[in-house]
């Protein structure tokens, strides 16, 4: 830029150093050996010292109004590129005193197409140095005072005259970029703004606004000609989970459609991709492994879906005539948030929306009210979870692989419930059965410990959900029960208490071989129902032998009598478990009744 008032010498060697930090902090830094990990950073800082010296000098000298708004930008660039020297040096103190001189430079000029650039770019670094300090609120304050300038800045008509300027270009420097690319630095710095605002607003535990945040991030990425495409979509994926667990199914389901629909454009890029064998193939790995978490994330949709219309239809049975479409703009809105329906309304991706309409159809985004809804949501997750099992197999992901099984089970689960034929229900059960205990032969207990103790107590409840249907068809028949029916029931009760003891003998310690005093908290909730479910079902298991009758009553006793005996010594436990054991102390006062009884009959 013309400078009139300015001695052309001082420019020049001003453009000369300007021109040798940017080699040593984009080029030579990278090339820095072990040893000196900041020897280009440090040159460089020096060479700005140089220079911010010379530019404090020009701004004391008389000169024009004009040329002190560029001597004054100029400055500012010196104080950001020292500031952001100086924290990825680790001297944080000396980062934000360079930062906020920059910043405090530019105060009344924040406007100005001089200086737009550098104020975005110093806020931004003080909301990144501020959030590394965990300090998120002062970090939260120039971030939006970020934000702020964008849009003053973008709400001024513009003209030749109010086109951003480079950084360079400051320096009078001819970059290969013209004033259009300044004004694309200027919205990816923006971008960046929303970005780091999303985290910081999360930090802050305002989680609704941070998910607002990341959306809109997204939506500007979408402009953006590098876009990241697996990167992009794995975030819209996992946006659409949040969401969903507030009830905006819909907005889920349109961020999981775009992610859908930018991977499938990237698999098209992919299949035309002219590089070496081993990058194609590394990123067709990639590729892979985040369809398969978009997949699941498609699949945990569904299952959320069935499981909201479950709970929606056993609490609203008479109110079937409601709208069934689940908006998280229906849901009560955080006033500090300051987030609006409006705003949650129009959480789309207007660029790609005609696009994913199709992939989005595919879906529901209301609440199932009978088997034939609740049929179609379960094929499609069904078909999602076929997709992750492809990458996800047993022998190179167990883990994972275990959990898309659960998940699995979880679609037969909530199916069953607006199944009403008792035949096709206990089906269903027996496929989650079949599914679970395949896997769980195959783990070494010792490995997946933690795996295998989730998948016994699954396994536990599904025989008792088999159990119950099979004692409610025998209640309900006034004929006597046959032998093989008997045999049934108890097969099932005894396989249900195999997984609860498998369960709880795991935690057993291995050195004293008892319980442990006290379970870590993870582990309390599922170890004291496996109790309750131990007495219930030794309770319910039907023989005409009156001495295995009497051991499985005192079994029932001994299970009630250490779930009491736990919540007696944890209070926690106690009200963790308050139905539950108002139920226990009842058999407790029942069942040495039963068993006095039983053994003067043996007697």
């Amino acid at each position: 830029m013309e400078l009139d008032s300015v001695n052309k010498e001082i420019l020049v060697d001003l453009e000369e150093k300007y021109v040798k930090v940017r080699k040593l902090l984009d080029e030579h830094s990278k090339l820095d050996p072990e040893s000196e990990p900041y020897k280009s950073k440090y040159a460089a800082a020096d060479i700005l010292k140089e220079m911010q010296i010379k530019l404090v000098k020009i701004l004391d000298d008389n000169i024009t109004e004009h040329d002190r708004n560029i001597v004054t930008a100029m400055l500012a660039v010196i104080w950001l590129n020292m500031g952001i020297i100086s924290v990825d040096t680790e001297e944080l103190a000396a980062g934000e005193e360079q930062l906020t001189n920059c910043v405090d430079l530019l105060i009344d000029r924040e406007l100005r197409p001089e200086a737009i650039l550098v104020i975005l770019s110093a806020l931004n670094q003080l909301g990144i140095l501020w959030a590394q300090r965990d300090n998120p609120k002062t970090s939260q304050k120039y971030l939006e005072k970020a934000e702020k300038i964008y849009k003053d800045f973008t709400a001024i008509e513009k003209s030749d005259s109010t086109k951003p300027v480079l950084m360079a270009a400051l320096f009078n420097l001819k970059d290969d970029d013209d004033d259009t690319d300044a004004e694309e630095i200027v919205e990816r710095l923006h971008t960046l703004t929303l970005y780091y605002l999303a985290q910081i607003y999360g930090t802050l535990k305002d989680h609704l606004k941070s998910a607002v945040y990341c959306h809109m991030t997204l939506k500007r990425q979408l402009n953006h000609e590098d876009l990241d495409c697996v990167d992009w979509a794995l975030n819209a994926a996992t946006l659409s989970q949040y969401f969903m667990e507030k009830g905006g199914f819909r907005q889920a389901k349109h961020h999981l459609a775009a992610a859908s629909y930018i991977l499938q454009k990237y698999e098209d890029e992919l299949r035309s991709l002219d590089d070496t064998e081993e990058v194609v193939a590394a990123k067709w790995e990639t590729f892979r492994h985040r369809s398969a978490d978009v997949a699941r994330c498609w699949a945990k949709y569904g299952i959320l879906l069935l499981s909201t219309s479950k709970e929606r239809l056993m609490h609203h049975a008479d109110d079937e005539t409601s709208e069934m479409c689940s908006e998280i703009s229906r849901m009560q809105l955080d006033e500090n948030s300051g987030v609006t329906e409006e705003c949650i309304e129009n959480l789309r991706f207007t660029k790609i929306e005609k696009e994913i309409e199709t992939i989005a159809n595919q879906l529901t985004d209301k609440y199932a009210l009978d088997f034939n809804d609740a049929r179609t949501i379960f094929l499609n997750s069904q078909q999602w979870l076929d997709e992750a099992k492809k990458y996800y197999t047993l022998e190179s992901h167990a883990s994972d692989h275990v959990q898309v099984i659960q998940d699995v089970s979880q679609l037969f689960k909530f199916l069953s419930f607006f199944e009403e034929d008792e035949d096709r229900q206990s089906k269903m059960h027996k496929r989650r059965v079949d599914a679970l205990e395949k896997i769980v032969t195959e783990l070494n207990p010792q490995y997946y410990q933690t795996v295998c103790r989730q998948l016994w107590i699954e396994l536990g409840e599904v025989y008792c959900d088999i159990l119950d249907i099979k004692l409610e068809r025998l209640q309900a028949s006034n004929e006597r029960p046959t032998a093989q029916a008997l045999t049934k029931i108890n097969n099932l009760a005894r396989s249900a208490i195999g997984n609860f003891q498998n369960f709880l003998d795991s935690l057993v310690d291995p050195a004293t071989h008892n319980f442990p005093d006290k379970f870590s908290e993870d582990l309390v909730r599922p170890a004291l129902f496996a109790y309750f479910f131990l007495g219930r079902l030794y309770y319910k298991i039907i023989t005409p032998d009156k001495h295995a009758q009497l051991e499985n009553l005192r079994n029932s006793l001994n299970a009630y009598k250490a779930l009491i005996g736990y919540c007696e010594k944890d209070e926690k436990a106690a009200e963790l478990m308050s139905v539950e054991l108002s139920v226990c102390k009842d058999f407790v006062n029942l069942l040495p009744l039963k068993i006095e009884k039983l053994t003067r009959e043996l007697v």
